[in-house]
């Protein structure tokens, strides 16, 4: 693993850290872990990285560890840095050969995502973006009881994801971190794209259904960003179905509060983030039922239990479920060392297609904002590359 990304007083970049190397199959040997050169090697080295794989930037990272002998060079790139980086690092990872993963979103621009779909498909690499939500068991044992039918015909999707820490913000000082969120050159939108593809991307992934059509209308209503702080987007799926992803940071005393609705013609079901070892299912005229999150039980599906890590009754949250994203890459990268070319077939975690999803969503949003709400498309054509 090579981290781009991370140092300092970094957030994500630890969790990708933590997580890739949660169940030994990957271990951290080269980064570059600050735009400044010289906290990025001091960084590196804190981290027991050699000296001579303490990298000052990621061009100069990827470009000598391509160089290396196949043995001995990094077999991916993970990348944790604000959001206009991702684009260049990920595009010269892959053109030099490596397999990327990559937070979200994955880029700021719609033709940079556009790009980065073309280039994997041609590279036949492995991209895998981190919507790490989908990662939690009992998340994809809600995407296998939706699959199988236990719900019946999906008629309408609900996501929540509300926080509530701009409050905590003092005017003109700069945070700790995260300072370049509230820059629209760097972050390319506010809570649109920090969590609101984090929302849209969970109701893609639990309910298939096929989005078609986005209303959007945001609100910036904190005095030191000029980025969107909330935001409600009313999506038609082409069965009719209809989403809305409701996103704020503004809420006052919310912390991460992500919940999930699913509304079916035979039941429904309900999860939420903040108490996500239990999901709740509902069916008129029948008791409701509480799934726990269990690496045993049978009512589970096998996904959800190859996704436990601890005993029942033992909770487990937010690490685990980045980790099982990055199992599941590493399940392809295996296989695409073995001469399986990479073609997608583990549509278990987020991939590129995902990605060029998750920044068409944040585009048409924002022009649908524009245009007081107008009915905006939003099933992207690269969609249909092979793998989506």
């Amino acid at each position: 693993m090579a981290l781009v990304g991370g140092g300092g007083q970094a957030f994500i970049g630890p969790v990708h850290r933590l997580a890739a190397g949660m169940d030994g199959r990957a271990v951290l040997v080269a980064g570059a872990l600050s735009s400044d050169p010289d906290r990025a090697r001091a960084a590196a080295l804190e981290l027991g990285i050699p000296e001579h794989r303490a990298y000052g930037s990621y061009s100069e990272m990827i470009e000598r560890e391509a160089q290396q002998d196949a043995e001995s060079r990094i077999d991916f790139v993970s990348i944790a840095t604000p959001n206009h980086t991702h684009f260049p690092i990920a595009k010269q990872a892959l053109d030099a050969g490596f397999h990327v993963v990559c937070d979200k979103p994955m880029t700021i621009r719609v033709e940079h995502a556009e790009q980065l779909a073309t280039l994997v498909e041609s590279s036949r690499r492995v991209f895998g973006v981190t919507h790490n939500y989908t990662g939690y068991p009992l998340i994809r044992q809600a995407r296998d009881m939706v699959a199988a039918g236990e719900l019946g015909e999906i008629l309408a999707v609900r996501v929540s994801y509300i926080q509530g820490w701009l409050h905590g913000l003092t005017p003109g000082q700069t945070p700790r971190r995260g300072a370049w969120k509230s820059d629209a050159a760097k972050a390319g939108s506010g809570a649109l794209g920090d969590i609101g593809t984090h929302a849209y991307q969970l109701a893609r992934y639990v309910s298939g259904l096929i989005p078609a059509e986005v209303s959007c209308r945001l609100r910036t209503s904190h005095a030191d960003r000029t980025v969107d702080d909330y935001g409600h987007a009313l999506v038609r799926f082409e069965n009719q179905a209809l989403g809305m992803v409701t996103f704020s940071q503004v809420t006052h005393g919310r912390l991460n509060d992500l919940s999930l609705e699913v509304d079916g013609s035979r039941a429904s079901l309900a999860w939420r983030q903040e108490t996500p070892n239990q999901m709740t299912i509902r069916s008129f005229g029948r008791p409701t039922q509480i799934y726990d999150r269990h690496p045993q039980a049978e009512y589970t599906s096998e996904l959800a239990r190859a996704s436990c890590r601890l005993p029942a009754g033992h909770p487990e949250a937010f690490l685990e479920a980045f980790a099982n994203v990055y199992q599941s890459c590493f399940d392809d990268m295996v296989a695409c060392a073995a001469g399986d070319p990479y073609g997608g077939r583990n549509t278990v975690y987020p991939n590129v297609c995902d990605g060029v999803e998750g920044v068409w969503f944040v585009a048409q949003c924002q022009s649908s904002d524009r245009e007081d709400a107008g009915w905006k498309p939003l099933r992207h054509p690269l969609s249909r590359l092979a793998g989506c």
